[in-house]
Parts: structure tokens; sequence; C-alpha cells
């Protein structure tokens, strides 16, 4: 610090309070929100905080200063982190026996019109990308269930809202395969659920999750953030952290009774680096991470905030992993091509 300009001390307190915050954030997996919601709050930063520190690190490397050490340590500890937010190479491994699993959270196909597209031009609009596409299973989120919105597919499960207020809109999985069973783990929530099917492939029976977590319900260009508004918005965020950490654990019990391999696909309402996330992966395979490339940026928002996710037993091999840039929701489609261990 002693050969440092003033200006060059402030740039290091301020790097100091943002590589410490980032190192708080280190600890998210392993406090539930449930016992301590406020923390939670910090897993929707993370991919802030990593850009940030990765400036600074830069910065202090231009100046040839020893201060670089500061954050390219704190980014090290978190190198697991690192690995959830940007993979350099994607996997290409195309076999003509994957399971071609896609999520995609629709927002109503636009029918409030948040997009200039009206809703049959945007279910047109995604009714050509999935034939372009051609997933085997598709989990829909915010899936118009209402209206004639439909695709050709021989099986699927779609479950409407049980609030009548609101039960044009719910939950849909689409599937080339043989659905043998189906249900719905019907949350508290009034608006957000996890469903599920039973699909014979080959000879195999595999289960599919469909789960859309508590949303944040953010909308920056209508929120105050003036102090007392600030204060009802943190506590918003506290009660819907709170809620995701319980239809988290309830998912989890319910699929530790599950005798079958399982996927489970969907719009967590979180980042990679939240308790939830960890809470839902377990032992699974993320398939971004085994064969993504990039940021897997899924919400369309300012920072790359990936927040929609296709997890997999390790039964299965992740061959491939992709993110659809295409504007036709808030969100981003994702798909995987899973295949078996035993069959490579």
């Amino acid at each position: 610090m002693r050969n440092l300009s003033w200006f060059g001390k402030l740039i290091f307190v301020i790097n100091s309070l943002f590589a410490t915050i980032l190192l708080l954030s280190y600890l998210q997996p392993y406090i539930s929100p449930i016992l301590f919601p406020q923390f939670s709050i910090l897993s929707l930063a993370v991919p802030g905080l990593i850009i940030i520190n990765l400036l600074f690190l830069i910065y202090w490397l231009i100046k040839l200063k020893r201060q670089f050490f500061l954050s390219t340590i704190v980014l090290i500890i978190g190198f697991q982190f690192l690995n959830s937010f940007y993979r350099i190479s994607e996997k290409k491994v195309l076999l003509n026996d994957d399971l071609k699993i896609m999520s995609y959270n629709v927002r109503l196909f636009n029918i409030y019109k948040w997009k200039k597209e009206g809703k049959e031009e945007t279910v047109k609009l995604v009714s050509d990308f999935i034939y372009e596409k051609d997933p085997d299973v598709i989990c829909f989120q915010e899936f118009l269930s209402a209206y004639n919105v439909d695709f050709n597919y021989k099986y699927k499960f779609i479950k409407k809202n049980p609030n009548k207020s609101i039960s044009y809109f719910g939950q849909a999985i689409y599937s080339k395969y043989k659905i043998i069973n189906e249900g719905s783990l019907n949350f508290k929530s009034n608006a957000n659920n996890a469903i599920f099917v039973d699909i014979i492939k080959d000879k195999d029976t595999i289960r599919v999750y469909n789960v859309h977590l508590e949303s944040q319900k953010l909308k920056l260009n209508e929120e105050n953030f003036g102090e007392k508004d600030s204060e009802k918005l943190l506590i918003r965020f506290q009660n819907n952290f709170k809620q995701q950490a319980q239809q988290a654990e309830q998912l989890v019990e319910h699929e530790s009774n599950c005798k079958y391999k399982t996927i489970i696909c969907g719009d967590f309402n979180n980042t990679a680096f939240s308790w939830v996330y960890h809470k839902i992966k377990g032992t699974k395979n993320d398939a971004f991470v085994e064969a993504g490339k990039g940021f897997g940026k899924s919400y369309d928002f300012y920072l790359p905030a990936r927040i929609d996710f296709i997890l997999a037993d390790k039964e299965f091999e992740i061959n491939n992993f992709k993110t659809y840039d295409i504007n036709y929701s808030d969100h981003f489609p994702i798909m995987a091509r899973l295949g078996t261990k035993k069959q490579l």
C-alpha cells in the first residue's frame, strides 16, 4: 500500500470489499435460506462479483502491482464456482441413440405482449424452432395450458395451475417416448410447481422432472428502489428464498423414492451458486458444466445469469449442451444430449 497513490489506495479498498463479499458468497451452498434468508441474496450477485474481481485483477496487472494477488487468490479459492460460471470448450459427441431433452420457460407465449409479437406469432416461432431442433422430450415452464397451444408429439402431460385465477397457465412435458406415469408435487406457491413423467426409452425407464421454483418477481423497469421500497424488496427476496428452499427439499424427498434414473430440468429462479441449486443437484451432473460452452446465459438480463438447468444422474453420459439465443421469451431454451455410459 505504501507505493500506491491516494487513488490507488482507494481502488484497493474497494477491491478488498468486493473480494471479501465474493469470498463470503462461497459459503452459500452450505447455509439454508430457511435459516439465513438474508445471506441467500448474494447468490444473485455472484456473477457480477466474479466479473468485478476479474476486472480488478486485470487493472492491477496492467499497473504491474502486486495487489493483483488479492482477487487472484479469491478467484482460485472459488475455482469450482468459476467452473459453473464459464466453460471454454463445448463437448460434441452426437450419437443417434442420444436422448435429446430441452427445457424452456416460454413466458406464456407472450400473451401480454412483452414483445412486439402476438401470441399466435410467438407460438409459431417456438413451434418452428422446436421442429428444427427436434428434441425427444421438452419441459415447458409458464406454459399456456388454457389455449390451443400444441406441438406434434405423441405423448404429453400438461398440469394447469390449481389456482383458478391463474389456471390458464402451468407446466407441460412433451415426449416422443411413451409416458407410463405422471404426477405433480403441488407446491404451496400460487404460481410455481414441479411435475414429472416416467418414460420408456428402449427397455429403460427414466423419470423426468420439470421444475419451476418460486419466482423473484423482479421487474427492473417498474421497481422503485427508494429506501422503503428497497426494504420491501429485500423482505420479498428473503421470503422467496425460503419458499425455494422448501420446494427444493420437497423435490429431493420425492425423488429419493424413485427407483428409476432421473433427469431434473427447469427454471430454478436462482443461480448455480445458490443453496437450492446444490440441494437439487446432489450427486447429479450439470449438463452445462459437463458439455457446454461460454456463460450458458439462460435469462435475458444484463449479467450472464444462468438460472435454467438440466441435471442428470451419473448413469447418463452428457454428450452435448447448448443454449439457444432466440428472443421469443425472457428465457433462452437449453438442450442436452444424453447417452448411457454402458453404451459408450
